[in-house]
């Protein structure tokens, strides 16, 4: 299959015209257009859009859920204790998720997650559990193991974990002591 490059060096009628033509690429050119992909390919990674969920946002309901699911209840001072951050931080956050649906909260009452903030929490748990399970089946310290993972988690594509879950249940099923 050949590879074209658009070119704008093409003269009509004595003047430089601004159309874009199609033009074989050379042999020599190839690498630096492996370069022009991967560059492509990292724009294109920043520009995907989440379904309005922010990475830190993520790590917000997950917290939130772990919170619940050790204390039955979440408060913005256990959420500012965890995440490090300010109480003000927490509550504009706080704010911020309920105004897209993701909790419940009543001032002096606690903090809930509403059906979808449980399943973004859910899913951002499964996938730093998932995450977290095959670095240290690789070798890697368990915290160090856990540090990584929440540094991953948010920028994994679905299809990345799901070749990655079926490489761990094979991995598990052939050696059940890893």
């Amino acid at each position: 299959m050949a590879l074209y490059v658009l070119d704008k060096t093409r003269r009509r009628n004595k003047r430089q015209d601004d159309s874009l033509i199609a033009e074989p690429i050379k042999k020599e050119d190839e690498p630096n257009i492996r370069s022009i992909n991967r560059l492509e390919s990292i724009r294109h990674a920043h520009n995907i859009k989440k379904e309005e969920c922010t990475d830190r946002m993520e790590d917000y309901l997950e917290v939130i859920y772990e919170l619940i699911k050790q204390k039955s209840y979440a408060t913005s001072a256990d959420i500012s204790e965890s995440l490090n951050v300010s109480s003000p931080s927490v509550t504009k956050m706080v704010q911020r998720l309920y105004d897209q649906g993701y909790l419940n909260y009543e001032k002096y009452r606690g903090i809930s997650l509403t059906q979808q903030g449980t399943s973004v929490a859910i899913d951002i748990h499964n996938r730093h559990s998932l995450l977290t399970e095959f670095l240290i089946m690789i070798g890697v310290n368990k915290e160090i193991a856990n540090m990584d993972a929440e540094g991953i988690e948010h920028h994994v594509h679905p299809e990345t974990l799901k070749k990655l879950e079926e490489f761990v249940r094979i991995v598990k099923k052939k050696n059940p002591k890893i």
